[in-house]
């Protein structure tokens, strides 16, 4: 004889196939009187329909007659329900057969918010501590509510505030930039420095003057230029002349600075011109301000030397920028600079300039004497852009790759780019031709900016002169608190003055 034994949760009462059996166990003996009621045979296994039971009638909240709750669940009846589970710890599903993933599995939290949860302790087979780590932009106990996120005025420097679902949009007047109009987008471009090549310009026409040997060509263009013929001069056969200026990328363009010339002895300048823009070469869009169906006439200079500031607001986003002449005294000759960023707006000068970085920020792998003399020392803090004097340069002591110039920012700060100069060493024209850059924020461990395409130290051109402003830019951008620039190709000695660009982001 084998016995069959089902232990409910408590005393049941048990109906299947016409049969009633009461007790706090099953157990059914296969032989006996009531054989021929079962399957046949001798000592058989007892096959009862346990899927087909079922609880008799009884109020709702009361134990099942039997337990159809997995791993150790307790059932009871249910109002408008055959059953219900009550399952423990570690479990879920209709008969507690189901793994519970937490109080965070689905996330109960709304906008992309966080579950976390904070406790273990459950008010039946549920979790009673979790909270919800909501995005900015939004509030509540599951962060279901949308806030304000103008209130605390997140737009600096006059900055107009939109609120979003979750977020805010700064309308920031020009110059400024950035998610708060927090960064100042008004660096020179290269028109006057020199960082801007003569192959960049282009012009509609040019003017020959004396008999043709006088070329006011386009390249001449460039802010406080000198000489005798010092500055770009359309032909006078030119009825719609324009200078252009190809910037090799998308730019942010936030104003320029116009300037006239004298020629023979006679002003010249632009009394009146637009502006216009493309992305590819092709198709140009003039400068119109917000709401206007009309070009915009921007007020040019009055004489031929004083400079003009015009400031675009909105900005420009291109790569070529177009200046079209309107009205033009005697001829329309300019002189000019680009104002702006790049497109991140992160490309403020950083201080080597200004002198707002100290010289003991500035420091090198060491330093040259002329003949010697200690008067004559090329210091590590020379190295600023523009300098001027006898020494106005850092220069190494050797010409070996194992020289460095350091700049120390004393926190971290985001650089996007550099601009670099040689200098003069009475008469000798020195600088630097190619360079790596290296970063740290300890001085100890150092990592040197990588090409995106071969992965190895990337090298980059440097300068071709004694004076050119070369710029490179850092894509993408690094940040640093320490940057090293490390020498590797030179003409003369290792020469160099800079300028880093980025901002505190």
């Amino acid at each position: 004889m084998r016995n069959i034994v089902e232990t409910p949760c408590h005393p049941f009462l048990l109906q299947s196939n016409g049969f009633t059996l009461v007790g706090s166990s099953v157990q059914v003996h296969t032989s006996g009187e009531s054989k021929d009621d079962w399957d046949a045979g001798s000592d058989s296994l007892l096959s009862f329909d346990f899927n087909n039971a079922h609880c008799s009638s009884r109020p709702p909240g009361d134990y099942c007659e039997v337990n159809v709750c997995s791993n150790g669940g307790i059932c009871v009846t249910g109002a408008g329900a055959t059953f219900i589970c009550i399952c423990p710890d570690g479990y879920t599903g209709d008969t507690c057969n189901d793994t519970e993933a937490g109080p965070c599995n689905p996330n109960p939290c709304k906008n992309d918010a966080i579950c976390e949860v904070t406790g273990q302790s459950r008010r039946g087979d549920v979790f009673s501590e979790y909270i919800c780590k909501c995005q900015d932009g939004f509030d509540g106990v599951h962060c279901q509510n949308n806030v304000n996120d103008c209130a605390g005025q997140p737009c600096k420097n006059g900055g107009s505030c939109r609120d979003l679902n979750g977020d805010f949009n700064c309308r920031c007047p020009s110059p400024y930039v950035g998610k708060h109009c927090q960064l100042r987008c008004i660096s020179l471009l290269g028109m006057e420095g020199g960082g801007i090549a003569e192959s960049q310009i282009s012009a509609s026409s040019v003017h020959y003057g004396i008999l043709g040997l006088q070329r006011w060509g386009p390249e001449l263009a460039r802010l406080h230029n000198k000489g005798l013929v010092n500055a770009w001069t359309s032909a006078s056969h030119d009825r719609n002349p324009w200078i252009e200026i190809n910037m090799q990328r998308k730019m942010r363009f936030t104003g320029i600075v116009t300037q006239g010339a004298s020629r023979m002895g006679s002003a010249e300048f632009i009394k009146a011109f637009k502006v216009a823009s493309s992305l590819d070469g092709r198709t140009y869009t003039v400068y119109r301000l917000d709401g206007q169906k009309k070009d915009n006439v921007f007020v040019g200079n009055v004489d031929n030397d004083s400079t003009k500031t015009n400031l675009f607001d909105p900005p420009i986003i291109g790569q070529y920028f177009r200046i079209i002449p309107v009205v033009c005294r005697k001829a329309c000759t300019l002189r000019m600079e680009l104002v702006g960023c790049e497109l991140n707006g992160c490309s403020e000068p950083m201080g080597m300039k200004s002198r707002l970085l100290s010289d003991r920020q500035i420091s090198a792998s060491s330093v040259h004497r002329t003949w010697g003399i200690e008067a004559f020392t090329w210091q590590s803090h020379y190295a600023r852009l523009d300098k001027q004097g006898k020494t106005n340069a850092w220069t190494a002591a050797t010409t070996n790759r194992s020289e460095w110039l350091q700049v120390d920012l004393e926190s971290p700060k985001r650089i996007t780019g550099i601009i670099t100069q040689g200098a003069k060493d009475f008469g000798a024209v020195q600088f630097v031709s190619a360079f790596k850059v290296a970063y740290s924020d300890d001085g100890q461990s150092w990592s040197v900016v990588k090409d995106d395409v071969t992965s190895t130290d990337k090298i980059f051109p440097g300068n071709s002169d004694n004076n050119v402003h070369k710029k490179n830019v850092f894509e993408p951008p690094f940040y640093a608190r320490l940057v090293r620039i490390l020498p590797w190709a030179w003409h003369e000695r290792i020469t160099l003055r800079m300028e880093l660009l980025g901002c505190d982001e």
